[in-house]
């Protein structure tokens, strides 16, 4: 089956239902073919090239990396517990879509687009407003810590559901990057749910892309056959949280 294939199905309440390949494994990811965009899958490898296997994830650690696009960064976590099941998310634009669950053994691997849906704040090597927030951590946007916190403009985002917004400006969740966990334990980046800020991210970004990626049309070239994953601390050299 065509990974990029779609199947319009009608649902009981009469609306048409977009079913992915991931129906295969009765994980219905979206309700628009909008909102679910597949790309190569990518497999997640160390700073050494080696492959990263979901079992040896430090809990809780912010890691990065770049997909879809070779300047599109994005978070995975585990979460060190389970995640939360069949998330109903909405766009800014009202279109809805659900997210299933983490992955892994204990359901608790995430991942997301690090880019905030509000104003686009993102890590760069210089520096990162944004991160993951332990469940012993405090932040002044929100009340507990095990959040996703953007210091920008102090929005804050529930990784157990989908990352969707709990407090501050941000109109929706920041969208997910969906994972296969492989029979021996690696991990794969598959497709991309929900509404992404990719193209507007290309448009603001452009001095950004020439210093770190040697220009736009290099940061916009898609992520082929495997992702270095590194921590936040490795990535960006400052990192801000309030």
């Amino acid at each position: 089956m065509d990974r990029r294939t779609f199947f319009q199905l009608v649902a009981s309440t009469g609306a048409y239902v977009a079913i992915s390949p991931f129906v295969i494994k009765k994980e219905l990811r979206a309700d628009n073919g909008n909102l679910f965009k597949t790309y190569e899958r990518v497999q997640l490898v160390d700073k050494d090239g080696k492959p990263l296997m979901s079992s040896k994830l430090k809990k809780e650690e912010n890691y990065v990396f770049n997909y879809p696009h070779k300047g599109t960064p994005c978070f995975l976590i585990d979460l060190g517990e389970p995640t939360n099941k069949d998330i109903k998310l909405k766009s800014e634009d009202g279109e809805e879509y659900l997210w299933k669950s983490g992955v892994g053994k204990n359901r608790s691997i995430v991942a997301y687009s690090a880019i905030c849906s509000h104003q686009l704040a993102h890590p760069t090597p210089e520096d990162s407003f944004i991160k993951y927030v332990p469940r012993s951590g405090k932040t002044m946007a929100y009340k507990s810590g095990g959040i996703i916190v953007c210091s920008s403009h102090m929005s804050a985002f529930d990784p157990k559901s989908g990352a969707k917004k709990l407090s501050g400006p941000a109109e929706q969740a920041l969208a997910s990057i969906v994972l296969e966990i492989a029979e021996d334990d690696t991990i794969w980046a598959t497709a991309v749910l929900g509404p992404d800020k990719f193209h507007e991210y290309f448009k603001a970004y452009k001095p950004e892309f020439k210093k770190f990626y040697g220009g736009k049309r290099k940061a916009k070239k898609l992520v082929k056959s495997k992702a270095q994953t590194i921590t936040l601390s490795e990535y960006s050299k400052e990192i801000i949280q309030y």
